[in-house]
């Protein structure tokens, strides 16, 4: 009688190395350093070791640090150090704003005032809604934003379930004559569903590319000002890899 061959074993990855595969984590060096600081778990624990040996197909956790009202904040950190964009004593639109994370960053780094606007309800912290430099629209759709009694001079923008080529036109009209625009293209929204697998992510590299472009060309084309792009450093769900564009609004 024969036997039954034996399972084939999983192939093992360091814990720093499979962060940047999955796109949590931009480089080696910054990987080691969630590790190191304790933000990373998976399979029920938290790994404190960069260089353990983890099966390939282990579903890896960064923890945010909270000193921002959400993780998104930590995401927008990058482009505003990056780029130089000034934010102090700025009218601001957050679109998409959700808990809060880029309207508390934008408070920090010194806006007058955050128009915070999201279709849902109930999410922004309410450290910020309590804030007097912070108007909260929920249950807001941008294109159906009202005329703000203050015309905002920039804005950002982190929206899900829907293209920014269909929000950036609503945009322009919310906002001043050559306004900031820091825009987070998240490409499972810009690409054709079939591109995109059951989990919700966009694992090709050339799919992720192709939505890239299509956000830049579309600006291009109706005469918005590109001023950069810049991959996130942090993913989004699902290792979802993102990109900020800069763009200024005819």
């Amino acid at each position: 009688m024969s036997r039954a061959a034996a399972p084939v074993s999983s192939r093992r990855v360091r814990v720093d190395e499979l962060l940047v595969q999955r796109g949590d984590a931009q480089n080696l060096t910054t990987a080691r350093a969630l590790v190191m600081a304790g933000r990373v778990h998976g399979a029920g624990r938290r790994y404190s070791q960069a260089g353990q040996q983890v099966a390939a197909e282990t579903e890896l956790r960064v923890k945010a640090t909270r000193e921002y009202a959400s993780r998104g904040g930590e995401k927008l950190i990058a482009p505003l150090d990056e780029w130089p964009i000034q934010v102090r004593d700025r009218i601001c639109l957050d679109v998409g704003a959700s808990t809060g994370g880029f309207t508390d960053v934008l408070l920090r780094r010194g806006a007058e005032r955050v128009y915070a606007v999201d279709a849902g309800y109930g999410q922004l912290a309410e450290s910020l809604r309590q804030d007097p430099r912070v108007v909260s629209l929920e249950r807001t759709h941008i294109c159906e934003l009202p005329t703000p009694s203050e015309s905002p001079n920039m804005a950002t923008i982190d929206v899900s379930f829907i293209g920014l080529r269909q929000v950036l036109p609503c945009v322009a009209e919310a906002v001043s004559p050559g306004a900031d625009v820091v825009a987070l293209v998240k490409p499972q929204f810009e690409a054709p569903p079939s591109d995109v697998d059951e989990r919700g992510v966009v694992r090709d590299r050339l799919v992720q590319g192709r939505a890239l472009s299509s956000v830049v060309s579309w600006a291009v084309e109706h005469h918005w000002r590109i001023g950069g792009v810049l991959r996130s450093p942090l993913a989004g769900p699902a290792g979802n890899r993102e990109w900020f564009v800069w763009l200024r609004t005819p």
